[in-house]
């Protein structure tokens, strides 16, 4: 069984850094292999960000984050990280990770394993 845990939310000033960490359990012998971060606002669907293919590495970002966002993995696959560099106040959300077979990574459908989220606030 595969568990998910974010760390890291907080509150910051715009233009800030925050770096989120997600503790992977159990993946090993799973065979999922796009991990990937998504944000949901209140009122709003959940917004896939960034994603990797962990084999590969392959990255992926969504067009508001490009650039500013950096989606990263342990070497040992125990963790998966997203480092934000000049932070919006419209970052702000709670950011989920996700782990699943493959498919169109921003879609949530396409993910099995969720962890429980960490809210990251953007002052202005």
């Amino acid at each position: 069984q595969i568990r998910l845990m974010e760390s890291g939310g907080g509150s910051v000033q715009a233009g800030a850094s925050l770096r989120l960490s997600c503790t992977v359990s159990g993946y090993r012998d799973s065979g999922l292999y796009l991990w990937t971060w998504f944000r949901r606002v209140p009122g709003k669907e959940r917004e896939g960000v960034a994603s990797m293919l962990v084999g590969s590495q392959t990255t992926y970002y969504s067009d508001s984050v490009a650039g500013r966002f950096l989606i990263s993995r342990a070497d040992d696959f125990s963790t998966m990280s997203l480092q934000m560099y000049n932070l919006k106040p419209e970052d702000s959300a709670v950011y989920f990770c996700a782990v699943g077979l493959g498919g169109q990574w921003w879609r949530d459908e396409n993910y099995d394993f969720w962890g429980q989220g960490t809210q990251v606030t953007v002052n202005a």
